[in-house]
């Protein structure tokens, strides 16, 4: 298997419990986006169970507090999972992006995950 979450460099990694870790992305969309990746090789977020998904939760949330505590340009944030080809998935490991959002790194954030379809963003 070829997956570059399944084989992480352990000097990346931020925080982990028993089921997922926590990394920064390697192509971030702004300072401190970061990826919650399950432990298990999964290829959507659908087939992770409640265990799963509560330790990508806690993950989640913990690092949403740090950024918020490191970072007081920090108003929001955008959560977002692809999945599959035909809605942008490209790593094909489940995996959980935390964005965040600062004032004026867009011109209109009206809309916000609705942008992932231009013409659908501003309604």
């Amino acid at each position: 298997m070829d997956c570059p979450f399944c084989k992480i460099e352990k000097n990346r990694i931020i925080n982990e419990n028993n089921n997922s870790i926590l990394v920064l992305d390697a192509y971030p969309v702004s300072k401190y986006h970061s990826l919650i990746i399950p432990k298990k090789h999964v290829s959507e977020i659908w087939n992770i169970d409640k265990n799963e998904t509560a330790d990508c939760l806690e993950l989640l949330n913990w690092q949403r507090k740090e950024i918020q505590q490191t970072d007081k340009s920090v108003l929001g944030f955008n959560i977002g999972v692809n999945v599959g080809e035909v809605a942008g998935q490209t790593v094909f490991h489940a995996h959980i992006h935390l964005i965040p959002r600062r004032i004026g790194d867009v011109t209109v954030p009206r809309g916000g995950v609705r942008g992932v379809i231009p013409s659908k963003q501003v309604y």
